[in-house]
């Protein structure tokens, strides 16, 4: 069976069952590493997730594909959040955080730098706007290679 079709699979398969247990699906990835191949679903929630969440989400996945056996290889299913520096990938998610602090990386330098730190104030008419303590940066989307939630302690 394709890459595509079984993360599209096991996305359809969970939906359901996150929305019943208040969590989202951030993400699917089927890739090989070495000779193993790994399964890989990260779930959100609006508060953090735990261990239990993972053991849900994970004890429902594994019955089901054991039902429907959708893929033909061997695999390791792991279930996880997407960290505190998790990537910010969608309009959406660029609303839903918009307030906290992030990393960007950019693909060309800009101002002779390709990594800014600041606060996120939104994605504007394609335009990623941040503020750090030298003011207001606006950063086209296509112009970003990364963004991602800062971890500051």
């Amino acid at each position: 069976m394709a890459k595509v079709k079984i993360t599209t699979q096991v996305s359809d398969l969970l939906a359901p069952f996150l929305e019943e247990n208040g969590l989202e699906l951030y993400d699917v990835e089927f890739v090989k590493e070495g000779r193993d191949w790994f399964l890989r679903v990260y779930i959100d929630k609006d508060d953090y997730v735990d261990t239990d969440d993972c053991e849900l989400v994970s004890r429902f996945l594994s019955e089901k594909l054991d039902e429907e056996d959708p893929i033909e290889q061997n695999y390791y299913l792991e279930v996880s959040s997407p960290g505190m520096d998790r990537a910010i990938r969608n309009e959406a998610e660029y609303q839903k955080y918009s307030g906290r602090v992030v990393d960007v990386k950019l693909y060309s330098q800009v101002d002779g730098q390709k990594e800014f730190q600041g606060t996120l104030k939104g994605l504007v008419d394609g335009q990623v706007i941040i503020e750090d303590e030298k003011g207001s940066h606006s950063f086209p989307l296509e112009a970003i290679s990364k963004t991602k939630l800062a971890v500051l302690f």
